[in-house]
């Protein structure tokens, strides 16, 4: 039952889609009818009679017949040559009339000729109106020229103007000879009169002319009305609406577009007839695109073959502009046929989505047949197989009605979207009192728990074990940083009331300072701006909230940044009593004496061009309530063109007392000797450990203890209280992983990463940042700094864990592919050099067996230490590396013989380590790519030197040398896929290992030193 229904819908809808293609088309064919010009007369061998014709009546005429054609040939006087002219059927393509030898296809010249034998009774002033001239064309009158377009009679001219256009005249004789000189030197596939002249009274001519051309430009306007409203709702509009009428307006655009330089040409554009052409298969093919991704949009549908027309409309709009133009009807046609294709894809996505009865779905539906039948009929014209006057009347009437569905949907939005902001705001109301339920279940046992603690704090303090007191305490503060968090919830509900609560405590400006200005960094950039910063280290620590005071001063950076283009931005701190008078002052455009007094209501912006700069007037009024809170006052001077100043003050710390529990530092939570200034004997504790190394870096001793105590169990954990001692750990000792907060003093955290970077990639050196907000330009500071990840402050454990075990998972996993990296390109030892090694070692069989033995030994040598498990370690002696770099260089010298000269110069004192498989294939490089490839061969010396710090390993050749851009190329990675990949990996590991990478020096015919530094351990 249910599949006799569904039959029975298609076929109802095959019916309507049936009958409205057939109306459609009737409306077409009367439209024709209409307009249909009469069938008499007809010209016949050259002459044509109108001497029985009214010529005074509203109707004009076509010249249509047979007319004679003179190829290559410009005739001024009447005349005919039987041998020179031949007669041709108008309209006329040339293209088979014009070919000889020496050219082929359309380009060519001609002369056209018409007798035209008129009534004793017409008009003073008769017309020739020519449809579409896509050559160049001369019009003579008895042998006089009375109008032209473009050039005909210069060679190889350019069309300048297409299009119709009409040449009135006014006859002596009641004959007229007319003679037309066309040319056509830019389009290979068409030329000649390619569509009916007519023939009319000059009156008759105009009102036919403009009845067309205002229709036309009426249709345009119409368009375009369509699409400024669609782009405005587009611009105020928002959600998955906004991209469907995007793409509506596009189409509506290039359909408009389309209809001002097509047909009557209203806009004539200044290029050539070629790029005419493909310009208006490019916006034919953009409108079926945005056709197709408006239906796409408008239904939200899901099909993977949008992405392949998407693709090939891609291609043929390449495929326009670069083919050559004897390629273009190939070209036209196979985009005919793809978009044949296109509306049959549509028309079958649409059909189950009309069965459905989706909103507006018919409409649409019947939107696809009307654009198809468009195509069909817009082929058939351009292929001359009909002719119809201007009629755009179907496609705009279904665009119309589109726009009145796109319409009513927006409307129903807007009645969905206030249903819908009523069950939200009902919602957010549950929500705050889930919250405010929760946040008062969950303070009690957490209290309790806290309670707990303390009182066996308080209790059983002498019993307890000063390890136990310590983690009790660290207990009850966590309990406090639980409770705080709490608070933060229950404040979700008091925001509506302007009731905020602020976590105070002490703050060090200038840290804070430091970060936040690493922090808008990204906000100066493309700006000439200088941000000074004359806050001392030693300036007085503030009582605040962190949090809010970020907020307030990242406000009023952000907007002296926002409305200064070049200048200064200067910040300044001052105590003036109990109170820090902080300023932040800037060269910007400033602000007038009115926006001044109200600057800090909401909502307030001055209405000038150049304060638009987004944004809606609030972060003021946020800064003036929040420093209100902190029992702080905020003021502003400025003045227009010269900047603007603000003035606030907070408490500082000194002047509040705090209690017990509020104490921070070193008198509740003592630092564990681990921590130590210059991470010496936490370094120390962990080279011969396998454990992954980690550095952590905060003022805060109380942040270092906890999160010491978190990782310390599975990695060796080493501390840093700054930036400058962090870098000096990392200079001293190896790390798998450095935790940083990100506001410290004189360095900050971003500055800190910065500067690692310059070093380490991410991959080479993970740095996870912890930062006390989460707020984009918080986490995007970091990112564009250089960091891998972020966590917010303070950190859940099983967050922290996963984030550590992620990134240091990520360090060594670099690690282990860089050592397989280097066994693996040791191992791959190429097939030939095995064959001439056997081939060697055979020929010695017969010439000397004692040399041949020694090879053989040496070989054995060589594929043992290149397949050796050691090539997998971190560092080896480096007498095993010379074991395997003599080895090679043994049968390369039996190979080679006095071509390849080999020196050792090696210092007796050579006793340190080395990375595996790094000095021998750089002496692989200087042999095969260096010295043999000259036909004298050359020298290769290997030199190892003691110096002060470090050793030196120096492999110098004489042979072709390089230039500097390619010594440049061998080290990167991204030019390492085949023979330099060797370098590459050994620079990358001497990087990560000693700090350092290879140093290459060479010029071309000169030879390469490459050079390596080993620092004493």
């Amino acid at each position: 039952m249910l599949q006799k229904t569904e039959q029975i819908s298609k076929t109802r809808l095959f019916l309507i889609m049936s009958l409205f293609a057939l109306l459609l088309m009737l409306f077409r064919i009367s439209w024709i009818h209409v307009h249909q010009a009469p069938k008499e007369p007809v010209a016949e061998n050259g002459v044509i009679n109108f001497q029985d014709v009214n010529l005074t009546a509203e109707e004009t005429y076509l010249l249509d017949g047979t007319w004679n054609f003179s190829p290559h040939l410009f005739i001024q006087a009447p005349s005919i040559n039987s041998e020179t002219t031949k007669a041709v059927q108008l309209p006329h393509n040339w293209i088979n009339d014009v070919n000889s030898d020496e050219q082929s296809g359309a380009y060519g010249f001609g002369t056209y000729q018409l007798k035209i034998l008129l009534p004793k009774n017409r008009p003073e002033l008769l017309s020739f109106r020519f449809s579409e001239v896509l050559s160049s064309v001369a019009v003579y009158i008895d042998g006089k020229l009375v109008s032209q377009m473009n050039q005909p009679h210069v060679k190889n001219s350019m069309t300048e103007k297409y299009g119709t256009f009409s040449v009135p005249f006014s006859p002596d004789q009641d004959e007229v000879e007319l003679t037309l000189h066309v040319s056509n030197h830019e389009l290979p596939f068409i030329g000649g009169i390619t569509d009916s002249v007519w023939f009319g009274s000059t009156n008759a001519m105009q009102k036919e002319t403009s009845l067309f051309s205002v229709l036309q430009m009426i249709v345009s306007v119409i368009y375009f009305l369509h699409v400024i409203y669609v782009f405005s709702l587009v611009y105020f509009g928002k959600g998955q609406h906004k991209k469907t009428l995007l793409y509506f307006g596009f189409m509506l655009a290039t359909v408009g577009f389309t209809n001002l330089i097509d047909d009557n040409v209203i806009i004539h554009l200044p290029i050539p007839i070629e790029w005419y052409y493909r310009l208006l298969y490019l916006f034919f093919l953009t409108t079926l695109i945005s056709m197709l991704y408006f239906i796409k949009s408008l239904y939200i549908l899901r099909d993977r073959f949008f992405a392949y027309f998407l693709l090939i409309y891609g291609l043929f709009s390449i495929a326009f502009i670069i083919v050559p133009i004897s390629l273009f009807h190939t070209l036209a046609w196979l985009a005919n046929i793809f978009v044949i294709i296109a509306v049959i894809f549509m028309l079958k996505l649409m059909a189950p989505i009309t069965q459905r009865r989706d909103q507006g779905s018919i409409i649409i539906l019947l939107f696809i047949v009307s654009y198809g039948i468009n195509v069909v009929w817009g082929m058939l014209l351009n292929d001359n197989l009909i002719e119809m006057p201007y009629y755009p009347f179907d496609f705009l009437l279904m665009n119309i009605l589109i726009a009145f569905v796109l319409l009513q949907r927006y409307a129903h939005l807007l009645n969905l979207n206030k249903q819908q902001t009523k069950a939200l705001q009902t919602a957010n109301k549950q929500k705050d009192v889930f919250l405010m339920n929760t946040s008062h279940e969950l303070r009690n046992p957490l209290h309790a728990m806290m309670n707990i603690g303390q009182s066996i704090l308080d209790k059983d303090s002498a019993t307890l074990s000063s390890n136990n007191k310590y983690h009790l305490k660290l207990l009850v503060r966590v309990g406090q940083q639980m409770s705080y968090m709490l608070h933060d919830l229950v404040d979700l509900t008091r925001l509506k009331d302007e009731r905020i609560t602020l976590k105070r405590k002490e703050i060090d400006l200038h840290a804070i300072i430091s970060g936040l200005i690493d922090m808008i960094a990204f906000l100066i950039e493309g700006k000439k701006i200088q941000i000074n910063v004359y806050i001392s280290p030693s300036f007085p620590k503030l009582y605040a909230d962190e949090n809010r005071l970020l907020q307030i001063l990242f406000n009023l950076l952000h907007n002296a940044v926002k409305f200064t283009n070049e200048g200064e931005i200067t910040i300044e701190a001052k105590q003036k009593g109990k109170m820090a008078m902080i300023q932040v002052k800037d060269t910007g455009i400033g602000m007038s004496e009115q926006t001044t007094e109200k600057v800090f209501q909401p909502y307030v912006q001055e209405n000038r061009p150049e304060t638009n700069n987004g944004g809606i007037g609030i972060g003021l009024s946020i800064c003036k309530k929040l420093i209100e809170l902190h029992g702080g006052t905020i003021r502003v001077t400025s003045k227009l063109y010269k900047g603007s100043t603000f003035f606030f003050t907070i408490p500082i710390a000194h002047t509040f007392d705090k209690d017990d529990h509020e104490t921070v530092g070193e008198t509740l939570y003592p630092a564990p000797s681990v921590i130590q200034s210059d991470c010496g004997s936490a370094i120390a504790s962990s080279i011969d450990n396998e454990r992954q190394r980690i550095l952590l870096i905060d003022d805060d001793s109380v942040n270092l203890k906890v999160l010491y105590n978190i990782l310390s169990t599975d990695y060796e954990v080493a501390t840093a209280y700054s930036g400058e001692t962090a870098l000096q750990c990392i200079e001293i000792g190896k790390f798998d992983l450095i935790i940083c907060d990100v506001m410290m003093p004189n360095m900050s955290g971003y500055e800190l990463t910065q500067t690692v970077r310059q070093r380490y990639s991410l991959s080479e050196l993970p740095i996870l940042l912890l930062t006390a907000r989460q707020q984009f330009e918080d986490i995007y500071a970091g990112f564009l700094a250089g960091a891998n990840d972020y966590i917010a402050k303070p950190a859940q454990i099983l967050e922290l864990r996963a984030r550590v075990r992620a990134l240091t998972e990520l360090k060594k996993s670099i690690n282990d592919q860089l050592k397989t990296e280097a066994a693996w390109l040791q191992a791959q030892i190429q097939p030939h050099f095995l064959f001439n090694t056997l081939n060697t070692i055979a020929s010695l069989g017969s010439i000397d067996t004692s040399r041949m033995v020694t090879l053989l030994h040496e070989f054995g040598n060589y594929l043992r230490l290149s397949f050796g498990i050691h090539n997998t370690q971190t560092l080896i002696h480096v007498e095993d590396e010379l074991k395997l770099t003599r080895s090679y260089l043994y049968i390369e010298q039996e190979r080679f013989g006095d071509r390849l000269k080999i020196e050792w110069e090696i210092t007796e004192d050579s006793n340190f380590q080395i990375l595996p498989l790094s000095i021998q294939p750089i002496v692989e490089n200087a042999v095969k790519h260096g010295v043999l490839q000259r036909i004298d061969g050359g020298k290769v010396i290997i030199r190892i030197t003691k110096l002060e710090t470090h050793y030196e390993i120096a492999i110098i050749d004489d042979g072709v040398g390089m230039k500097e851009d390619k010594v440049e190329s061998l080290l990167e990675d991204s030019s390492s896929k085949s023979k330099g990949i060797g370098l590459a990996n050994t620079n990358r590991r001497f990087k990560q290992m000693f700090g350092k990478g290879l140093i290459i020096i060479s010029e071309p015919d000169e030879g390469t030193t490459v050079i390596m530094e080993i620092p004493f351990s």
